[in-house]
């Protein structure tokens, strides 16, 4: 059996998540290292004619499973699927991106392949031809070394991260049959309710002005909106603040919410409680915005403003605007 590094390709509205692009770079690095070929997998429906965008970044072999009944993602389905695809190859190591998808399969596959798992991971090495993980652990205070006793070795990595490199793979296109009837499956998605905004992703955008209890109330959102606008970034936001109903749980940095690794993250009236810190720590630079000088933010904040953020953002949008006008 030919061995290979496996790598799941999700995507979303017909268009790979950036994670994507990040696993399929690194994939290609261990294989060019262990004279292997970069496998993966796209599934969905209507993705055949986005799935050869995978071959610029280093995918080998692309295997496309396109059927309707993948519109929406299925953990049965989609388990079944890369389960068999990851036999086939012969895969010495999985990666999936650190995604909620990605997160309930890995595990998933993980015991159906009898097969040692690592999530979240934020480095990784080949020591000896054995892959090696390294993930954060007590809040970000710590980092794991992990080994893997069993072959493959499955991984999921946090997003923005890892570099994304453009090296050409072989690019050889597999169309692969479903091979499962899906009303056969013990959970049937009947609907999908999207939000009436649009939004980008916290999880992949390169910049977050995120917003604490200290913005008082939802409607005050607007003057980080502006500035997120302006920085061509996203929103985020504490748990209480979801707690509270100012803004939905798919905006929540933290613990129980999203694992985010932005360039900039900018935090707007949030004290720094270790659930939020577990989901932002990892940013490349941290700018902190409070009127408290005591607040556990300013700890690991690169940059700190003490004072009173409906004066202090207002006066920094207008300096940016004179920057980007």
């Amino acid at each position: 059996m030919e061995r290979s590094i496996f790598v799941f390709a999700e995507q979303k509205d017909e268009e790979f998540k950036k994670v994507v692009y990040e696993a399929i770079s690194l994939a290609k690095g261990f294989g060019d290292k262990l004279s292997i070929e970069v496998t993966v997998s796209a599934i969905g429906n209507n993705i055949s004619n986005i799935a050869q965008k995978l071959k610029d970044y280093g995918a080998d072999r692309i295997n496309i499973v396109d059927d309707p009944s993948l519109t929406n993602y299925s953990p049965e389905l989609y388990t079944d699927i890369l389960v068999e695809q990851i036999k086939e190859a012969g895969a010495k190591i999985v990666i999936l991106g650190s995604t909620s998808i990605g997160l309930d399969l890995a595990p998933r596959i993980g015991a159906k392949l009898e097969a040692s798992v690592a999530t979240d991971c934020i480095n990784t090495e080949l020591g000896d031809g054995e892959i090696i993980a390294f993930r954060s652990v007590y809040v970000g205070k710590a980092i794991a070394k992990i080994k893997f006793k069993k072959e493959p070795a499955i991984l999921t990595l946090r997003t923005n991260v890892f570099p994304i490199i453009k090296k050409e793979g072989k690019g050889e296109t597999v169309k692969k049959e479903l091979g499962k009837d899906p009303f056969q499956t013990k959970t049937v998605i009947k609907e999908v309710i999207k939000s009436s905004k649009v939004k980008k992703d916290i999880e992949e955008v390169d910049i977050i002005v995120s917003g604490g209890r200290g913005m008082k109330g939802p409607e005050n959102f607007s003057i980080l909106e502006e500035l997120a606008a302006l920085l061509g970034g996203a929103i985020g936001a504490s748990r209480s603040v979801v707690d509270a109903g100012w803004r939905g749980h798919e905006d929540q940095v933290g613990q129980t919410g999203k694992t985010v690794s932005p360039t900039l993250y900018i935090a707007c009236g949030i004290s720094g409680s270790i659930q939020h810190l577990a989901g932002m720590s990892s940013s490349k630079y941290i700018v902190a915005i409070n009127k408290d000088p005591d607040a556990p933010i300013f700890k690991v904040a690169d940059y700190g403003i003490i004072g009173n953020l409906f004066e202090v953002i207002p006066k920094l949008t207008e300096e940016i605007k004179k920057i980007v006008a």
